[in-house]
């Protein structure tokens, strides 16, 4: 994708940012992309679905992404807060109409939800749910067909007693099983100031290979609200980023975190001897993508006020970030409609490329807490396009999306699997709401300078979604290179396991290359746009095609 422009606007604080080694962008002279035209289909599609409940509550309110049935379409587990959550089987029409059918069952309906995330933890084919709860977390096993089954006993998985918003996974080198971090937030009715934030665990594969062993914690916790695993250096090792919420923690202490989680050996903080530097946020959400083209993941961080777009500008061998946001109009700290002017509260952050036009754009959701006097109470979620420049534009409005609900988790993903990414919003008392993409018309100029490519990448045995893999899409004339960390965690709540999306601009065909966990790179191996791919490790890629194609 483009690459983000890392020099400052102003000649003095160029000069600073070049004394600190961050790349600089030379704009292209290509021309913005489309906004995308999104249709509300919540009531046609048979989505009726609210997330609720008491104060504690407020914080959560996540979706997972997923496919349960084996369709190529993704589903949809929806945390229900104080009610019961709820999985929508994806019965849309390919290129046509979405459509969601409720699977009832006691398994996956789960009271006391705040959020969770798909991952297949024992390898076997089926997406497995990490449930995050008010209370005990459960683990829900993959039986296939979109049924569940409660694992935490039969993994011998500690599901904990916190009020838990925050989960990332990995895989260590070669374990059978992977390493899991849940992330706890604030002992909401303590009157001790001193102890609100409730401690985080790390759970590592048992000796054995075949359970998990005893939670291991990662002290101080600082009232945890998003987590992520990401080789944030390029090391091939998978660091733990921990955002935090400033409301409750001690202003002497608490800090967002990086930990070092290195194989065999106890996890530990970066400190500031190391490089890392105080950063105090109301931290909500994390999204992590490449936008300068170095190969290293910049961290969007969301937040109350401004939220921030840190990259590494220290090398490889130390986390020194420094926030850009500001420059590239991504830190939304105000909302930019509805008339108020307080600041704005932000949760989930996803980077996509909505448009297809080439370059990422990036979703934040929106939403008060619940009626917070200082922060705004109409504060509508953005959609910010990336421009050729590097910056980003607001078009949240023009695209049909503005909403003044409490916004909480969402997901892009192409549920009729028509190539264009659509949304489903999750807010805090108040409907999901779910838009289908609409899009450019078919044939116009603008459709035929949007093309895109779907990929999976998987690979035999143990992580067999190949968590932590980073997968490489060129394609264009200039050769623009668009990197993906395969990740499970961050975002607020809530996650997607599925299909890779590449929007291709012009491009009528693209290149895939994929460094596989362990750092195996596969060669270059040449695809054409507008379709789907199956990447297996040592293998080709395979085209897919939906099921009974367009109705």
């Amino acid at each position: 994708m483009l690459a983000l422009a890392l020099v400052a606007i102003v000649a003095g604080v160029a000069g600073a940012a070049s004394l600190l080694g961050v790349a600089t962008w030379q704009p292209g002279a290509a021309a913005a992309g489309p906004v995308p035209h999104f249709v509300d289909e919540t009531a046609s599609s048979g989505f009726d679905f609210t997330y609720d409940g008491p104060f504690t509550y407020a914080f959560g309110g996540g979706v997972a992404v997923f496919d349960c049935n084996g369709d190529g379409r993704e589903d949809l587990y929806v945390a229900g807060g104080a009610g019961a959550a709820a999985l929508f089987r994806n019965d849309s029409q390919i290129g046509g109409a979405l459509r969601f059918t409720r699977v009832a069952d006691p398994a996956t309906d789960l009271v006391a939800l705040n959020g969770a995330y798909p991952i297949d933890v024992d390898g076997d084919g089926y997406i497995d749910l990490m449930t995050l709860r008010n209370g005990e977390n459960i683990a829900l096993r993959g039986l296939g067909d979109c049924r569940f089954a409660p694992a935490n006993q039969a993994w011998h998985l500690d599901g904990g007693a916190e009020l838990t918003e925050a989960f990332s996974a990995t895989w260590e080198q070669n374990a059978a099983l992977p390493t899991l971090a849940f992330g706890n937030y604030a002992e909401l009715e303590s009157d001790d100031p001193t102890k609100l934030c409730q401690p985080n665990f790390l759970i590592r594969p048992a000796p054995s290979g075949d359970a998990f062993a005893p939670p291991i914690r990662l002290d101080p916790g600082f009232c945890a609200l998003s987590m992520l695993f990401s080789d944030w250096d390029g090391s091939g090792r998978m660091d733990l980023r921990v955002s935090n919420d400033q409301h409750y923690y001690d202003p002497q202490l608490g800090e967002e975190q990086l930990w070092r989680i290195e194989p065999g050996v106890a996890p530990r903080r970066y400190t500031a001897d190391e490089g890392w530097a105080k950063v105090q946020i109301q931290g909500m959400g994390i999204a992590s993508q490449d936008l300068t083209g170095d190969g290293l993941p910049e961290i969007y961080l969301t937040s109350q006020a401004a939220s921030r777009l840190q990259t590494l500008a220290g090398g490889r061998s130390r986390p020194i970030y420094v926030d850009v946001g500001s420059k590239y109009g991504v830190n939304v700290a105000q909302p930019f409609a509805g008339g108020e002017h307080l600041p704005s509260t932000a949760w989930h952050p996803e980077f996509e490329d909505v448009n297809n036009d080439g370059p990422l754009d990036l979703l934040v959701t929106k939403g008060n807490v619940t009626t917070q006097p200082d922060y705004a109470q109409k504060d509508p979620t953005n959609l910010l396009l990336g421009q050729p420049d590097g910056t980003f534009k607001e078009a949240a409005d023009l695209a049909g999306i503005l909403t003044f609900d409490r916004g909480r988790g969402a997901a892009l993903a192409d549920f009729n699997l028509d190539g264009r990414l659509d949304l489903v919003l999750v807010s805090y008392g108040a409907p999901v709401r779910l838009w289908r993409n609409d899009g450019p018309s078919a044939g116009s100029e603008a459709a035929a300078a949007t093309s895109w490519l779907g990929l999976r990448v998987g690979q035999p045995g143990p992580n067999r979604d190949a968590i932590g893999a980073v997968v490489e899409v060129r394609s264009g004339a200039d050769g623009r290179i668009d990197r993906r960390e395969v990740t499970i965690g961050g975002g607020h709540d809530g996650g997607q396991l599925g299909w890779l999306h590449f929007g291709l601009g012009a491009a009528g065909s693209a290149e895939i290359r994929v460094t596989w966990p362990g750092g195996e790179t596969s060669d270059w191996q040449r695809v054409a746009a507008n379709g789907f791919y199956v990447l297996e490790r040592g293998g080709v890629p395979v085209a897919w095609t939906p099921p009974g194609g367009a109705e």
